[in-house]
């Protein structure tokens, strides 16, 4: 199911850019039930989004032609400053009651512009400012139509932990 369209890197910056292009009613990282996952989504990826901590449901609907793109641990940081890779970090994901892979990948060796929306939960504000990125990210091809279970929990030691559910419905 893994596929790879897109490099990893590629894929963690543009799924930043879409955190941030959501104000802080309509953060899909808060969405308490899924009616915010279809807000701003690209043409050629679905994202996904985890919880701030803890465990959520969120149920949704999903293209057919669209490989899912989500992050099952990951971190960002305002300015531009190095990522480090998190040896404490840890990360899993299941399709449909089936482990599948997770890719440690950050967003390379040059930080990348993020211009949000207004106080954004990601930059906080609209001006354009450096970030990079750090996690362990999952892609899965195009779903088959009909329902699905997608879920991804990770975290950094006993500190933080999370993890979602996402049921789809694929069509």
């Amino acid at each position: 199911m893994s596929i790879s369209v897109v490099a990893t890197p590629v894929l963690a910056t543009r799924w930043v850019r879409w955190l941030a292009a959501s104000g802080p009613h309509r953060n899909p990282i808060k969405d308490p039930d899924g009616r915010l996952t279809q807000r701003n989504q690209p043409d050629d990826v679905f994202f996904l989004a985890g919880t701030y901590g803890g465990d959520t449901l969120r149920r949704c609907s999903v293209p057919a032609d669209r490989p899912l793109f989500f992050p099952a641990f990951s971190v960002w940081r305002v300015g531009g400053e190095p990522t480090t890779l998190m040896r404490e970090a840890y990360g899993r994901a299941f399709v449909d009651g089936h482990e599948h892979p997770v890719e440690a990948a950050d967003s390379g060796p040059e930080p990348f512009v993020v211009r949000g929306a207004w106080r954004n939960d990601i930059t906080h504000t609209r001006t354009p400012v450096p970030m990079r990125v750090w996690g362990l990210w999952a892609t899965v091809g195009p779903l088959s139509p009909g329902r699905h279970s997608v879920r991804f929990e990770g975290g950094a030691g006993a500190d933080f932990q999370t993890a979602t559910t996402y049921e789809l419905e694929v069509g």
